[in-house]
């Protein structure tokens, strides 16, 4: 998605510009010429040798560069890029950006140029939330500019709250998102993945058996088709897909907060293998073993993350697909799920232990619709993926 562009990228005077040496390792790793421009304050932080090391290309860091003046250099590093990326966006470098100002090579950079700009927040918690701050963030909005972040977190400077900036990752995540193509380009989705871990005490918990290959498939089967994909798993086994908004989590009220706090979506895909349950009480204390005597679980009843996203009454994703793993009747069950949950679609499996598919590298699905049962060979879940997103593409359109 990525391969043959390039970005300007301006890193502006922060503690956190440290983590641009590894976003441009990153970039680089996906086939992106990056252009490095720092400020003086920048270099406080970082040093040039070390960016233009990992970019391999020279740092800018001069306005007036007699050497290039006459080819007007600095216009024309503004405009040869594809997208001008600011990371760390610093409160006074947001300011500068707002009123207009070109004092420096950065700033008459972001004037000069006629590409788009994103920017990557990154400052205290009070810097961040001063109306001086919000004005400039809501003027550089106005203006077309992408914002990134920030993250909420624990700070250099000691306070914790929104200022952090964002992980490499999400970064690239949203890079991706801003050159994406394909049918679902502009669509959001939501995804799904993984075990839930509901615990008993502090050392031991209920979980289903998933590893979340499945549910990684797919997010990232729908990412290739232009997709914005928020991705929320357990604790799986794989790793999470890049080019999504993840978020982990470990139990299903918590994974509920993540979905809700997820939408509005225009579809959501629920892969995740949720407990159906959890205790009641939970143990702050690791439960001892007594000889002779058993201890007395008692259980509460989960929320039903896909019930309630496909009841919905005001702001129902125009596709809600669930997952449903069956050991005995698939199709029967799984019909009689779809109407109980009242979602549009159900995929379901039979993940009998002599199937090898629950934890397994391939899947045998049946796809249930309103219009009956539509049966898939067996398959790996990288090509299962691949069907059910482009299924999915076609309804949406």
């Amino acid at each position: 998605m990525l391969a043959g562009k390039r970005i300007l990228l301006i890193i502006g005077g922060g503690i956190a510009a440290y983590k641009c040496l590894d976003l441009i390792r990153r970039l680089r790793e996906r086939g992106v010429a990056v252009t490095p421009v720092m400020t003086r304050a920048a270099e406080q932080f970082v040093t040039p040798l070390s960016v233009s090391a990992l970019a391999g290309e020279e740092v800018h860091r001069d306005l007036f560069d007699l050497t290039k003046e006459a080819e007007m250099g600095h216009i024309q590093l503004s405009r040869v890029a594809d997208l001008v990326l600011v990371a760390p966006a610093t409160a006074d470098l947001m300011a500068k950006m707002a009123q207009g100002l070109a004092g420096d090579l950065a700033t008459t950079l972001l004037m000069a140029t006629d590409t788009p700009v994103m920017i990557v927040p990154a400052m205290n918690v009070r810097m961040w939330q001063h109306p001086a701050t919000r004005r400039n963030l809501a003027v550089l909005k106005g203006d077309g500019v992408s914002v990134v972040g920030p993250d909420e977190g624990d700070m250099a400077c000691g306070e914790y709250g929104p200022g952090r900036l964002s992980e490499v990752p999400d970064i690239l995540a949203a890079v991706e998102r801003l050159f994406a193509t394909g049918p679902l380009a502009g669509k959001r989705v939501l995804v799904t993945s993984g075990p839930t871990h509901e615990p008993i005490d502090p050392v031991r918990y209920i979980a289903n058996r998933s590893s979340g290959a499945q549910g990684t498939a797919i997010a990232r089967a729908l990412v290739r088709l232009g997709a914005q994909v928020v991705f929320v798993t357990g604790p799986a086994e794989v790793a999470p897909p890049e080019g999504v908004i993840l978020h982990r989590v470990e139990s299903a009220r918590q994974m509920l907060e993540a979905v809700q706090a997820a939408l509005p979506v225009d579809a959501a895909i629920f892969a995740a293998a949720v407990a159906d349950w959890r205790m009641a009480d939970q143990s702050t204390s690791k439960i001892k073993k007594v000889a002779g005597a058993l201890p007395t679980l008692r259980f509460a009843e989960n929320p039903d993350i896909l019930a309630s996203v496909a009841r919905m009454e005001a702001g129902r994703p125009a596709l809600v697909v669930g997952f449903a793993a069956e050991t005995d009747d698939v199709v029967a069950n799984a019909t009689a799920k779809r109407k109980r949950k009242g979602c549009d679609w159900i995929v379901a499996n039979d993940v009998r232990p002599e199937t090898g598919i629950m934890g397994g590298a391939e899947n045998a699905v049946v796809l249930i619709t309103e219009a009956g049962a539509e049966t898939w060979p067996r398959m790996d879940k990288g090509a299962v993926a691949e069907r059910l997103a482009a299924r999915l593409a076609e309804a949406l359109v």
